[in-house]
């Protein structure tokens, strides 16, 4: 078994087609086709289902495309690791990733509870995704991020905060009229919410409605904040969002809480247990620090 087996599995599952899947990696379909076939030789049960409508992973290959993931994931850390290890000594780094939004509260806070050491280290900053952010934590490209407790990467978290959702909605809405949103006051609208690849807050949505005893199908998934927004503007719909939303509304959409126990999602700051960074170190055990500057804010 060797890599472009895994990364060709990936792509064709991810991608639910093989003439997708080998433009993607540049190369033809007879050619990735068979690779495939060899990679579920040597595993010895089938990964792919394939139909008119492409391919999708039997109940073998979603086992196996995790460990496949985790697998380049590792392949790709060690190689970091080895080019880092080559460079000359220089200057202390710390990678630091915040999701999109988060920054504007999180990073004054980050930076207070390492002032001491800024003069002696270089801090980069990243904002992405948090699933991204999760796998370039394992990737070894950040060294701490302050994301959603993803699951499925090899990512330690301590969770810091938790934040409730909120409802997004366009600034002339007829529900801007009241002060918070009863759920069931989303039933008939366009509902914008978390796509399969913003699994967390899914998941956190699907069960508020389902406690709430609405059955309120997603019109709209969205990979991100942004997305979510764009949507509101542009179909008019509702979003439910974490409440860090609200740092990043244009005039045009604005937020209202929900009315009694709003759905929580967690924030949490992550990082590879396999990381040896003495800043990360140290930061790790102000970690507490980090919660008390959040609490007073």
């Amino acid at each position: 078994m060797e890599l472009r087996h895994l990364r060709y599995f990936i792509a064709a599952a991810e991608l639910g087609s093989l003439t997708a899947a080998a433009e993607q990696l540049h190369t033809s379909q007879p050619s990735l086709s068979r690779q495939i076939r060899d990679l579920e030789y040597q595993v010895g049960v089938e990964l792919l289902s394939r139909s008119v409508h492409g391919v999708e992973p039997t109940a073998a290959g979603k086992a196996f495309l995790d460990h496949a993931r985790l697998a380049l994931m590792h392949v790709d850390a060690a190689a970091e690791t080895a080019r880092s290890a080559a460079q000359p000594a220089k200057k202390k780094t710390l990678a630091i990733g915040f999701q999109t939004g988060h920054e504007i509260t999180w990073l004054p806070q980050v930076m207070r509870v390492l002032h001491d050491e800024l003069k002696n280290i270089e801090v980069t900053v990243y904002s992405d995704y948090s699933p991204d952010l999760a796998e370039a934590l394992t990737r070894g490209r950040l060294d701490l991020a302050l994301l959603r407790v993803e699951p499925g990467y090899d990512v330690e978290y301590h969770v810091v905060d938790r934040e409730p959702l909120i409802v997004l909605m366009p600034s002339d809405h007829r529900l801007t009229a009241g002060e918070a949103v009863r759920p069931q006051e989303l039933v008939g609208e366009t509902f914008i919410g978390g796509s399969n690849k913003a699994g967390v807050l899914r998941a956190v949505t699907e069960d508020y409605l389902r406690r709430s005893g609405l059955d309120i199908k997603l019109d709209h998934g969205v990979d991100n904040m942004a997305m979510a927004i764009s949507l509101v503007a542009s179909t008019r719909g509702l979003a439910l969002m974490p409440a860090y939303a609200k740092n990043l509304l244009p005039s045009s959409v604005v937020s209202r809480p929900l009315e009694g126990d709003a759905p929580m999602i967690d924030v949490a700051v992550g990082y590879s247990k396999s990381n040896t960074s003495p800043i990360l170190k140290l930061f790790l055990s102000r970690i507490d620090e980090l919660v008390g500057l959040n609490e007073k804010h």
